[in-house]
């Protein structure tokens, strides 16, 4: 629904704004919305449906209609094969490069920390977390290059990693991999974002939640390891 720069309203955040309405005419009080953790305004094509819905949201409460926590929930540890370069064979791809059109520091959350720390602030009291804005995220951070250097241990064998422009990128991956053109240029953009370093959050809410249990965030290392075997 994103592709093509959808306008208002008819990309992703269409779903969003029909579910939010519905809990709203209900009479629902509190609205906890989990977004994605890049910078807003963002370079990303990814975000702007969360930029829209976050906007929206934000009205509904400055009117007074209903309270709003937003959770911008870190990229997950799980989605690496994404952003490098779809490495979605794993062990099974057997390339010596992987194209990508950007590189910078990515503040990497595995789904099940960001899933207990939404939980705990679920289940505190609703005063606690109304009209915050929160990143999901832990605070160590890994490039691409460094996942690299992870897949390349884990294999044993190197996989280099090559940034190219957007357009180049698009090429290879549209021509060579016989991937969707609207949806290869809609992800590129993605790479803008991490060259401007909008996914290196500085932000102690997940780890505290996580420190209060006795649990630390699990690093991308581990996560790659398992996914690899």
């Amino acid at each position: 629904m994103d592709y093509n720069d959808a306008p208002l309203w008819q990309g992703r955040e269409k779903h969003h704004r029909a579910a939010i309405d519905a809990a709203v005419k209900v009479g629902v009080k509190h609205i906890y919305y989990t977004s994605l953790a890049f910078a807003n305004p963002s370079k990303s094509g990814v975000m702007r449906a969360h930029i829209r819905t976050e906007k929206y949201l934000n009205e509904l409460a400055e009117a007074g209609k209903v309270r709003v926590t937003v959770l911008r929930e870190g990229l997950y540890n799980e989605s690496w094969p994404l952003y490098f370069g779809y490495y979605f064979d794993l062990k099974d791809d057997m390339r010596k490069e992987v194209i990508v059109a950007g590189d910078g520091k990515i503040s990497w959350t595995a789904i099940a920390d960001m899933g207990f720390a939404t939980a705990k602030i679920l289940a505190a009291p609703s005063e606690e977390w109304a009209g915050k804005t929160v990143y999901l995220s832990q605070r160590k951070s890994w490039s691409l290059w460094d996942i690299a250097g992870v897949v390349s241990k884990v294999k044993g064998d190197e996989v280099r990693l090559k940034v190219v422009d957007r357009k180049e990128y698009e090429e290879f991956y549209v021509k060579e991999k016989d991937m969707e053109k609207a949806s290869v240029e809609w992800w590129s953009s993605t790479y803008d974002a991490l060259k401007d370093g909008e996914c290196e959050i500085d932000d102690s809410t997940l780890e505290g939640v996580l420190k209060e249990a006795g649990r630390r965030p699990k690093t991308l290392e581990e996560t790659i390891g398992e996914m690899m075997r």
